[in-house]
Order: structure tokens, then sequence, then C-alpha cells
């Protein structure tokens, strides 16, 4: 069975000081300490340490062999969206960015499909790039769940919502900037708490805004799951039904009619919250997801999603069906 893992997480090897470059601000940038390792450097400050499995192509292949996985989706790690940049800058760190995606299937196109990145702060510049990654062969985009802290109902991203839809470009929602992040340091609880609902949140304002019901063919899809918006529907859907002056203001459709309507991931590390995910959104909009290749991701593919008693067919759904439609994409391409 053909398996694609939908959401994964890639750097190139070298790249430019950004700060000394641009003259200012904290950009990652990566210092190669010892074979194998670098470190993630958020201008003078230490953010975190990777392996060479964040930018070796080869040494990912040979990884997600072991566990049956052929084809990687690969977007930049959402630390290096850079909103807050200069919006011109933040173009030129995108399309440096996407440039090693574009290279990168190219090189290995059975085995990438890479989502590009693009300066969400300025529609004319993102729109911009869009047209020019879809040129170059990348199937979508990877957004935050905030864009310098707006949440995405906000008027002035529509348009580049409605040129993915025009483009065909596919988009996956993944969460960054977390809210309350400098109030709960402790236990690493931004990335435990903060993550899910960041997604909830992305969600939410996609429903209540309007987002989907002005644009019906925009294929979204949120990772983790969906984060907490699936576990707290019930309280969500209430909250629409007993204070629809509040919550249906913009959009009075139920937030339950937009099941299915969107993609998620099965990064949920507990077969019984698949199960409910599955039941909510079904096997046609659930699929392989993984986080690789951080600590906090399904580091085994899906493993447990292999060992659960599902029919073949659900199963063949989440590791390949789902995520081909997503992205528009044939079987063909990756097995022929």
């Amino acid at each position: 069975m053909l398996k694609i893992d939908s959401h994964t997480h890639i750097l190139p090897e070298k790249m430019p000081n950004w700060s000394e470059k641009f003259g200012y601000g904290d950009f990652i940038y990566l210092q190669h300490h010892k074979k194998g390792y670098a470190k993630m450097m958020r201008g003078n400050q230490f953010f975190r340490e990777i392996k060479e499995n964040c930018w070796d192509a080869d040494i990912r292949i040979e990884e997600y062999a072991q566990y049956n996985t052929k084809v990687q989706v690969v977007c930049t790690i959402p630390v290096m969206f850079s909103y807050w940049a200069k919006p011109m800058d933040c173009l030129d760190l995108s399309r440096y960015l996407n440039d090693h995606l574009i290279g990168l299937t190219n090189d290995y196109p059975k085995n990438y499909i890479g989502l590009g990145t693009v300066p969400m702060q300025d529609a004319d510049l993102a729109i911009e790039e869009l047209h020019r990654i879809k040129k170059e062969g990348l199937v979508g985009i990877q957004i935050g769940s905030n864009i310098n802290d707006e949440n995405l109902n906000e008027n002035r991203f529509y348009p580049i919502f409605e040129a993915c839809e025009k483009l065909g470009l596919a988009m996956m929602v993944h969460p960054w900037n977390m809210m309350g992040e400098k109030q709960m340091q402790r236990y690493w609880l931004p990335w435990l708490v903060g993550m899910p609902a960041e997604t909830s949140r992305a969600i939410c304002s996609m429903i209540f805004g309007g987002i989907f019901e002005r644009l019906p063919n925009l294929r979204v899809m949120f990772s983790h799951a969906g984060g907490s918006f699936l576990p707290t529907l019930g309280r969500i859907q209430h909250g629409f039904d007993c204070r629809p002056d509040l919550v249906a203001i913009d959009n009075n459709v139920n937030p339950r009619n937009y099941l299915q309507k969107f993609w998620v991931d099965s990064v949920t590390h507990d077969a019984l919250m698949l199960e409910y995910v599955l039941k909510l959104q079904g096997s046609k909009r659930v699929m392989l997801g993984s986080d690789y290749p951080f600590p906090l991701g399904d580091l085994e593919i899906g493993r447990f999603i292999e060992e659960m008693d599902l029919p073949a067919n659900v199963k063949e759904d989440i590791f390949c069906n789902s995520v081909l439609e997503w992205l528009q994409l044939s079987k063909e391409q990756f097995t022929a």
C-alpha cells in the first residue's frame, strides 16, 4: 500500500544569516557545530538543535523506508515564517526556502511533494509568490494559525486564500506563535496546550469568518488532527446555538456543516482519539501525518494506525487517498 506522509518539515542545509543580511531582527539561521547536527539560532539565542534528517534528503528516504513510507510532503519549520519581518525581506526569505523545495521535488519527484511559504503580511507579495511557485511545480503552501496575532478571517488575508483557490493550490495550516506562550513557559505548555488551541482558533476563525462559505473549493488541511477543534466541537456548536449574536455575526451556518469539507492529519498519538476523528471527518478527510523529524511527532510514521482494527479501505484512505485528493495528485505519479 502506498504511504504518503502529509506533514513533515525540512530546511536547506545552508542558509544565510538573515539578521546580518537585512540588518535587523532575530531571524533563524544554522550553526553546524558538529557532524550530523546543527543549532538553530534565533538571532544570537539558541532555539533548537536539529539532526541531519532535517536537511538530508537521502537520509530521510532511508529512515522512512523503515516504516514502508515512500513519499513525504515537505514544508518549512513554522519558526521560519517570519511574518513579523519587513514584507520584501520576508519575500526574499520565502523565495530562498521555496527554491530549496522546488529543487528537492525536481530531484526526487517520487519521494517529495513541496508546500511553499509566502509573506502573509503582504497580500500582493504573497500572491506574486503563489503564482511563481505554482509555475515551478509546488502544489500548495503552509501558513500559520495566526498572522502576527491576527486571525485568519481578517479581510486582508482573503485575497491570498482566493488566489490559492483560483490557482488550485492546497493549504496547510500549522500552529505557531502560540497564544499565552509567555505566560506558560514551564512544562513545554506552549507545545502541549497552546498548539492544539491555536489550530482550533484557526478553524473557528475560518468557519465563523465565512472563508469556507465564500471559497468552497479552497482545499485546507489543519495539522495535528485539527488540534482541540474536534474534541471541543460540542462546546463550539453550543456557543453558536446559544449566542448567535456573538458567534454567528459573519456566518450563520452551523459549524458542524463544515465537517468533511476540510482535511486533518492523523497526529493524535492515540488510537481512541483517531477513531473519534474518523467518526466526525470520515476516512476521506483524514490523512497520515507525522510532524517528522521532531520528537513531538509520530516518528513511527503511522505504525499505531497499522495496528488498529480498521478496514483495509479506511487505512488506504488515511495512508494515501486522502492526501492525493487534498493535493490533487494521482497515485500513478508515485507508483509508475
